[in-house]
């Protein structure tokens, strides 16, 4: 059962909810290329989430992950789509995550790298988007090998060919796609890590809110909500995240 509705404004103190969404992870959002409108599983859940509250809602549209984040941080967005990390979790209340995400690594057919333990190696140079959720995790993980970060995750492949640099790290549906469009790549198998994609507001806004919105994720995974939008959306290499207890 989800948690008593905090005051409207608590949420949505400019009477809409500002919903900040993130097209640097097409598993979440995308952009119809006929209207120009954001889709996806962010989408759903943030239309769903104004629905509850009662609310109307305006989407916040970012490129990039980095960008989505600083939204919420400071209040210009009222709730956000993220993956965990501990650097992001300074000003921003998150829930548990709804969706899990596999992190994956693409080579050249020719690289002598056969496996994901092998990437961490000196001279090995590894492309991520600035500020996302490799970009944070391999910034942790990684010791020998140098990270070059780029604009942002879409821009990962093709810079990675136009540089000629050694591994593209990213979302493993995004490195599909791209590897359709760059003959020569492929993936090395298995996942690097696994994103734990979860909600976020502000937390200043308090705990009654932060316990509504982890309140809010649990009844969307229990009732069926995000697989039902998973499998809409046409997503694959993605999975609803377990149940998790309040926090």
């Amino acid at each position: 059962m989800t948690a008593p509705l905090p005051p409207s404004h608590t949420f949505a103190p400019t009477g809409r909810l500002r919903a900040s969404i993130n097209l640097g992870n097409p598993i979440l959002a995308n952009r119809n290329p006929a209207t120009g409108q954001p889709f996806g599983v962010s989408v759903d859940l943030a239309q769903r989430l104004a629905q509850r509250l009662g609310v109307g809602i305006e989407l916040v549209v970012f490129d990039t992950a980095g960008q989505s984040v600083e939204a919420v941080r400071n209040g210009a967005a009222d709730v956000g789509f993220f993956a965990i990390d501990p650097l992001r979790g300074e000003g921003i209340a998150f829930t548990a995550p709804y969706v899990l995400i596999e992190g994956s690594y693409l080579v050249r057919q020719e690289s002598p790298l056969q496996s994901n333990h092998e990437v961490d190696l000196p001279g090995t140079r590894v492309t991520v988007g600035k500020g996302s959720a490799y970009d944070l995790f391999l910034s942790r993980e990684l010791r020998q090998a140098e990270i070059v970060r780029v604009a942002s995750s879409q821009a990962v492949v093709d810079e990675f060919v136009r540089q000629g640099l050694d591994v593209a790290a990213g979302v493993r549906q995004q490195l599909e796609h791209d590897q359709r469009r760059h003959p020569g790549l492929r993936l090395l198998p298995g996942r690097f890590m696994v994103i734990q994609q979860a909600m976020g507001l502000p937390k200043d806004r308090g705990a009654d809110a932060a316990r509504y919105l982890h309140d809010f994720v649990e009844d969307m995974k229990s009732s069926g909500f995000v697989a039902a939008a998973l499998n809409q959306h046409h997503i694959q290499g993605a999975s609803v995240a377990p149940a998790a207890t309040a926090p």
